[in-house]
């Protein structure tokens, strides 16, 4: 391991406006005039892996530390998603982050989003209790928001992670993928659709029985697409989730595959997804803004599957019933969908129908927040070009889930989301699609997806299994300093914050 000592001052006046280029690499940040090798608990940050994004620290204080996500490649104008961890600490270490630099105000912060972390021996994903945070308008940074939060590094030997939101990554896609694949399912198809700037695979999935395909009569298509923004990570969750459902053993998900065709693009921005970047292609790129004229060299991915899509729509053998982009939203909570606005009174209803279904199956869905429009700055985006394209016959939406919690009419407390909750909201999407082509009446047999679907014994990767397994061995107290606090009122994390509340320093 290459260590890189820094010795930080962040008294210099012009620190601020340094740029932030690329992660930083295991890099320990010492306080100014230290000499000599790194002690335990000066700490080490490193965010040189696949999804991992921090470019700078300052060092404050022995207790207190200036975050700096790095903005995605080629555009600054993004910064939100970092994930990175932080290793030589001491047993016991208290210490407030500042991340300083989000490029965006308005944020689900306000409304008691946190950091998720892990570490070392507890792999599961915590949320750091709500009373560790604070969100505000910071006079030390030109009066930006920033956000701090506490934490106290309870076991000298272990690497604590730190994320924006529960990271998906491209290489646990393609495990996941090839875990299917080894299945030899008779349903379940897998093909190259092409590759990203940086040669990554974009991989087109096609769900459906072989007795579909042979039926004289035109196949029904629905067509799923996730991850045009590498840093949604929840979108790539929730398209799990229905990929998980569509090849289950559920009697729903059996009859779906004998009437209609699934086709599934996991990851629209692999490059993006692996560099880190919130919002960008490797080339800087806003790939939901450029589906109207999208170039083979510049966005192959978007090129790609906007031509299958409308090679789909040209077929006399295929109706293309719908399209929906999975994505995931910073500021609003639930799940909820976009739709298009048209002159066709008649289509402009019939578009109503998927969500208010879905609202039926799914109780974090909010028809409250669903909306349809045609802004002039969503011009670009999936939805708008391919709803503006298509057959009048065809649905076009965007799928919203929030970056965090969802609210239930049963509970007045906000319910933070979990992987596996992720996963679940995109297995009820799946079956609703069994209460639409009834409806319309082109599947007239049982069963009725009121049915709650089984969780799917075969799901890979890290969220695969249920959150509800770990609810009892880890949670937050497992971590020293989240919710059981010494009886020390001097030294708990809840005091190291509780000074910062008029937004300044105090030393």
């Amino acid at each position: 391991m290459r260590l890189v000592v820094v010795e930080n001052n962040s008294s210099d006046t012009e620190s601020n406006d340094d740029p932030v280029v690329g992660n930083i690499s295991k890099l320990c940040v010492v306080p100014p005039g230290f000499s000599g090798k790194p002690r335990k608990g000066n700490l080490i940050f490193d965010a040189c892996f696949e999804s991992g994004n921090l470019g700078r620290v300052d060092y404050i204080t022995d207790t207190e530390y200036d975050i700096f996500i790095r903005p995605d490649t080629c555009n600054p104008r993004f910064r939100v998603w970092f994930n990175f961890t932080v290793e030589n600490v001491k047993a016991d270490q208290r210490v407030i982050f500042n991340i300083v630099n989000f490029s965006k105000t308005k944020s689900l912060y306000r409304d008691g989003m946190t950091p998720i972390v892990k570490s070392t021996n507890r792999p599961k994903w915590v949320r750091i209790p709500a009373k560790h945070c604070y969100y505000y308008r910071c006079p030390d940074h030109r009066k930006n928001y920033v956000m701090s939060f506490a934490f106290n590094f309870d076991k000298e030997n272990e690497v604590y992670q730190f994320a924006y939101c529960f990271p998906y990554s491209y290489t646990r896609l393609q495990n996941y993928l090839e875990n299917l694949d080894k299945r030899e399912l008779s349903f379940y198809k897998r093909e190259l659709l092409c590759y990203s700037v940086q040669q990554r695979r974009i991989d087109l999935l096609t769900i459906t029985s072989a007795e579909n395909t042979r039926r004289n009569q035109k196949q029904r298509v629905v067509f799923i697409t996730g991850r045009v923004h590498p840093g949604e990570s929840p979108a790539s969750f929730v398209c799990q989730g229905m990929i998980d459902f569509l090849v289950s053993s559920h009697p729903i998900a059996k009859v779906l595959r004998e009437y209609v065709v699934f086709k599934i693009v996991p990851m629209l921005c692999p490059d993006g997804v692996y560099l880190g970047n919130y919002r960008s292609s490797l080339m800087g790129f806003d790939l939901n803004r450029h589906w109207q004229e999208p170039s083979p060299w510049a966005h192959p991915t978007v090129y790609a599957t906007k031509n299958l899509v409308l090679d789909m729509d040209r077929c006399e053998d295929i109706d293309l019933d719908f399209y929906i982009d999975i994505h995931a939203h910073s500021t609003l909570m639930n799940g909820f969908m976009y739709g298009n606005v048209y002159e066709d009174i008649t289509r402009y209803e019939r578009q109503a129908i998927f969500p208010k279904l879905l609202c039926q199956n799914a109780e974090d869905f909010s028809l409250a927040n669903t909306a349809f429009n045609r802004d002039a700055v969503k011009a670009g985006t999936g939805r708008r070009t391919l709803g503006s394209s298509l057959d009048d016959k065809s649905h076009c939406y965007t799928l919203e889930v929030s970056f965090y919690s969802y609210m239930v009419t049963t509970s007045s407390q906000a319910l933070p989301y979990t992987e596996e909750a992720y996963m679940k909201l995109g297995r009820n999407v799946a079956r609703t699609f069994l209460d639409y082509y009834k409806l319309v009446g082109y599947i007239s047999a049982k069963p009725s997806s009121s049915i709650t679907p089984k969780s799917n014994r075969h799901a890979e990767g890290d969220g695969s299994r249920s959150e509800r397994g770990y609810d009892n061995r880890y949670t937050t107290d497992s971590y020293k300093g989240s919710s059981k606090q010494s009886n020390s009122g001097a030294t708990s994390n809840e005091s190291l914050l509780s000074y910062r509340r008029d937004g300044r320093r105090q030393y």
